[in-house]
């Protein structure tokens, strides 16, 4: 059961366009794919591209044990998410950032997992979330509806592995050590 806060949350969302116009079950499904990626995972997750909170938000609704942080670079989005980030009261457990994800790497800390719908070229998208996630840490990037898009010269040179081996709705790749990053 999805709680009703939490979809009223992702309704306003697409009813101010930070969400296209899937029927919101159909979105919190797919977000889903994204909670089921991340079973094992503990500790922070960044959501890339966050826009109106999809998957963020329906990660931190049924994984209350993780910390997530929704980075988007467009302050409407994020001072909405904001918003309703106090709304859910949630503000102990999801921070909400208004940064260029490129601006963050390099940064003091590196995360657990990084997941992203929609953020960008799937190539630039893994790039930039392998440069943010810890050494053994776990990347989750939505698929398209059809077609692969991570070719095997990709993932070698990013230094990863891939753990899914399916065409399902997300794809899953394990970071491999940073000292490639230095």
């Amino acid at each position: 059961m999805f709680d009703a806060e939490v979809r009223a949350v992702l309704d306003e969302s697409q009813r101010l366009g930070f969400l296209g116009d899937r029927d919101i079950s159909e979105v919190i499904e797919h977000a889903r794919g994204f909670v089921a990626a991340l079973e094992d995972v503990v500790g922070t997750v960044a959501d890339l591209g966050s826009g109106g909170g999809v998957p963020g938000l329906v990660i931190a609704h049924d994984r209350p044990d993780l910390q997530l942080v929704l980075i988007d670079r467009r302050a409407k989005r994020t001072d909405f998410l904001d918003r309703m980030v106090r709304r859910l009261r949630w503000s102990d457990r999801v921070r909400v950032i208004c940064s260029d994800v490129d601006d963050l790497i390099g940064g003091p800390e590196l995360i657990d997992a990084a997941v992203a719908r929609g953020f960008g070229p799937p190539e630039m998208t893994l790039s930039m979330a392998t440069r943010l996630v810890r050494s053994g840490g776990r990347v989750v990037i939505s698929e398209p509806p059809d077609g692969e898009r991570w070719s095997s010269e990709l993932i070698t040179e990013l230094g990863i592995r891939r753990l899914d081996d399916d065409q399902g709705t997300v794809s899953v790749f394990e970071n491999g050590p940073t000292e490639r990053f230095t």
